[in-house]
């Protein structure tokens, strides 16, 4: 499941949409003179996170990490951030969403750019490969005073689960600050909005693909602040030695996560925490409901079937006692 922005006719002359790291971007803004302004500094800002983070990039700041072989890595204040967020999520989720799952995507075939994974399928594997170990997030130091970073444990990154939500906030953020417009920004239906929203909030249709037209099965909600994020086994996919394959690791085994859930969707005060929430989500399986109640978190869980549950007042949910 994913979250696809639809403008009221009012707002489509303030739209953008464009290609990035194997998916699509929307802008929506609210001044639709502005919107030119908000892909320049979209695409400023995307590219400055691709450089620091990218695991396909053999000058990006994140490969120069993982290569240097536990030893002290100096980092820019961006990189830097873009790890302690990961961090965050890893204490947030008990491990759940661990940033050191880098090995185990090479592992599965997810060694490069995912439009070339697709594109030309996983590289040949034995039908049971062995596990890739995970080593944990407490395997990386950073020391922000300093902007140092250490990788212990043989641990490769992977930032996946975190830098995409965050470069929308950060996206968001910045487009509203320098437009004085109201923004959404999407980045594979990882949401983030900024600004003055809509008198009606800004409408999102949730559903399987982001890329989904607005008859595809699903819902659609408003939004005014922070973010909405979805994780997904159903549609970042590739076939692999006999195998079908999806990106969201369960740190526990190495392997891609065994969900009863096919996609999530969570909103929060951040894209990242949303995303943070989603992915935890379908890591957790069954016990991801009871979780996101107590996080007060409001939530979409659909199973392999269809079915739906929703959490702590997403349209629909009955709420306690009901």
């Amino acid at each position: 499941m994913t979250s696809r922005p639809t403008p009221p006719p009012a707002q489509a002359p303030g739209t953008d949409s464009f290609s990035v790291w194997s998916t699509t971007a929307t802008l929506l803004v609210s001044e639709p003179a502005r919107v030119a302004d908000a892909r320049a500094i979209a695409d400023a800002e995307l590219a400055a996170v691709e450089r620091a983070c990218s695991r396909f990039r053999p000058d990006s700041e994140l490969s120069r990490l993982n290569a240097a072989d536990s030893e002290d890595t100096a980092v820019s204040e961006l990189f830097a951030d873009l790890l302690e967020a990961a961090l965050r999520a890893a204490r947030l989720t008990d491990g759940d969403v661990d940033p050191t799952c880098g090995r185990a995507l090479e592992a599965i075939g997810y060694d490069r750019d995912f439009a070339l994974v697709r594109a030309g399928g996983g590289r040949p594997r034995p039908q049971d490969p062995p596990r890739a170990r995970v080593p944990g997030w407490r395997s990386v130091g950073l020391d922000r005073e300093r902007r140092r970073a250490r990788l212990e444990n043989g641990a490769r990154l992977d930032l996946g689960a975190t830098a995409k939500a965050w470069a929308a906030d950060r996206c968001a953020q910045v487009i509203a600050a320098r437009t004085g417009a109201g923004v959404l920004v999407s980045i594979g239906g990882d949401i983030a909005v900024a600004g003055t929203s809509p008198e009606d909030g800004w409408r999102v249709r949730v559903t399987d693909d982001h890329a989904a037209g607005p008859e595809a099965p699903g819902q659609t909600v408003s939004i005014r602040s922070g973010g909405l994020a979805t994780s997904s086994t159903a549609v970042r996919t590739w076939d692999a030695g006999g195998r079908r394959l999806h990106h969201i690791i369960d740190p526990a085994t190495g392997e891609p996560a065994r969900s009863c859930w096919r996609t999530v969707s969570v909103a929060a005060g951040s894209c990242v925490d949303a995303n943070t929430a989603s992915t935890a989500a379908i890591i957790r399986s069954e016990a991801a409901v009871s979780w996101l109640e107590n996080a007060g978190l409001p939530a979409r869980l659909v199973r392999e079937d269809g079915t739906a549950t929703t959490t702590g007042g997403w349209p629909g949910d009955p709420g306690p006692g009901a």
